[in-house]
């Protein structure tokens, strides 16, 4: 399946009821190209896994629209794959089955699935557990297979919220190098929710950083530096200068004044330390 485009327009989110709503969200504007890897970064709180939500089609926007090439997302669809912090596999099902369930829904009959399946799992580096259970396996090898189990699916547009963030650094480096290689084969649409600058920054084509909430985008960054990435990068000039400026967002407390405020976050010129 080819990869889906995605048009949030003045997108706004109210979550709660009566006295207790509050918007989340407030005038998102942006398009993600098909076949796009983008990061959403900003602080907690700011509303960017409840954006994520809305693109899964689980939350419905109180203000403007969001679209998959052209269509309204108006509620989930297989097209539209996710990955959550902690894993959703079904404790009671073996990794085979957890990672071949998407495809058992389809109706693929149970050879083909299981092929396909042990295929992925031996590309993730887990085919020697794919007859084990979730508690049998570690945290990185359980968000392995819910990144199986969610490309398998063949999703246009993978959706990922925070799914590092409760795995130590070592595996966290591990898991991002994994996921840029499958992404490269592939290429659905990612959107990456992250308060992590080195994630974003390392994973992304570009980076939408929100501001606190009610959040809001702020900024948009491309990430110019060349594919595949080494795990060098995160030392480099151009990429520690994009981090002072996704630094120098984050701090910033409100969206709104941002362009006509003396004190707001310069821009910074990376184009010399990234050539050079």
């Amino acid at each position: 399946m080819s990869a889906g485009r995605i048009q949030l327009e003045a997108l706004g989110i109210a979550l709660g009821d009566g006295a207790s709503a509050f918007t989340a969200v407030r005038d998102v504007n942006a398009v993600i190209e098909p076949g796009e890897f983008v990061c959403i970064l900003g602080p907690s709180g700011c509303g960017k896994s409840t954006l994520l939500a809305a693109l899964a089609g689980h939350v419905a926007p109180n203000a403007g629209r969001a679209t998959l090439d052209g269509k309204l997302i108006e509620g989930p669809h297989p097209e539209r794959g996710m990955v959550f912090q902690q894993h959703t596999l079904l404790p009671w099902r073996k990794t085979l089955d957890n990672v071949a369930f998407g495809l058992k829904m389809r109706g693929v009959k149970k050879r083909e699935r299981h092929l396909r399946a042990r295929a992925l799992l031996d590309r993730v580096g887990l085919g020697a557990f794919a007859e084990r259970y979730p508690a049998q396996l570690s945290g990185g090898m359980q968000q392995r297979a819910e990144i199986a189990r969610a490309i398998l699916n063949e999703p246009r547009v993978l959706l990922m919220d925070e799914p590092f963030g409760a795995l130590d650094a070592q595996t966290r480096a591990s898991m991002q190098a994994l996921l840029l290689d499958v992404w490269s084969e592939r290429r659905p649409t990612v959107v990456f929710v992250t308060h992590d600058i080195d994630e974003a920054l390392f994973l992304a084509d570009r980076v939408l950083v929100m501001s606190h909430s009610p959040g809001t985008v702020l900024e948009e960054l491309r990430v110019p530096f060349a594919r595949p990435r080494e795990r060098e990068l995160v030392t480099e000039a151009g990429f520690v200068a994009l981090k002072r400026r996704c630094l120098a967002l984050l701090r910033y407390p409100l969206a709104s004044p941002m362009a006509a405020s003396n004190d707001a976050p310069a821009r910074i010129d990376i184009s010399h330390s990234v050539l050079s």
